[in-house]
């Protein structure tokens, strides 16, 4: 009885190792009879949207007068931009924002060691300024032109931090359907001339992935990133995308 079933057992075994040796030599002639390809697609472009913004400060011991003070520097700023040629509607002004200061005093009592304490050193009132553009060349423009020059308000008074400026685009998903069509028409092509020089003709498609959506600036060598770059700071774009394609050989 013991002989009969270690004989079914090793029967079994020899079926099991037969199917798997089968099915993994079955999969290896699958993926010689297939060729993958990856295809690029790429478009330069220009920036239709632009964002700006600065912030200026004011400090007081008094919260009021701090108050007071930063709504007359925004008078103040608000005229210089309109004498730039801005209209009152093309910018606009953030809440303001008030933070309490701080400063370290250092002092030594009667044994000779050194103690710190924070005093309070009255309030700082901030107030943000924003552009933005959107299918606007002329305004654009006005935008690029005036971020050099708020250097001016300085005989104002008044400081105002800029940002950097910032580019986007309006229509990105057109501009990935494009890129994807473009990219899976470069990999039939280039899969159809593989199999043609090697006397071979392309069958169905078997498998399609997508690559990252990547965005830089033109002429930027920045490798491509995992999850996909994109770049705001240049204002002429490249857009770039990949896509794998798996065809079977007939």
């Amino acid at each position: 009885m013991e002989k009969i079933k270690s004989s079914i057992i090793i029967g079994v075994a020899i079926i099991i190792t037969a199917f798997v040796l089968g099915k993994s030599f079955q999969n290896r002639n699958e993926n010689l009879d297939s060729i993958s390809v990856i295809g690029l697609g790429t478009k330069d472009f220009v920036s239709d949207e632009i964002l700006w913004s600065g912030s200026f400060t004011t400090n007081s011991f008094d919260i009021k007068t701090a108050y007071n003070k930063i709504v007359s520097d925004q008078k103040i700023v608000s005229d210089f931009f309109i004498n730039k040629g801005f209209k009152p509607n093309e910018f606009s002004f953030g809440a303001v924002n008030f933070q309490k200061k701080f400063r370290e005093v250092r002092s030594e009592n009667s044994d000779n060691q050194t103690r710190y304490e924070q005093v309070f050193d009255g309030y700082e009132a901030t107030q943000t300024i924003t552009f933005s553009a959107k299918k606007n060349p002329d305004l654009m423009k006005r935008i690029e032109s005036v971020s050099s020059k708020t250097s001016e308000l300085v005989n104002s008074g008044i400081e105002l931090s800029s940002n950097s400026i910032q580019y986007t685009y309006s229509d990105l998903p057109s501009l990935k359907q494009s890129l994807i069509e473009k990219a899976t028409q470069d990999a039939n092509e280039r899969a159809t001339k593989i199999v043609k020089t090697a006397d071979g003709s392309l069958g169905k498609l078997k498998r399609a992935s997508m690559g990252v959506f990547q965005i830089t600036g033109q002429g930027s060598t920045e490798d491509d990133s995992y999850g996909g770059i994109n770049d705001t700071y240049s204002k002429n774009k490249t857009a770039r995308i990949t896509v794998r394609l798996e065809y079977e050989l007939d």
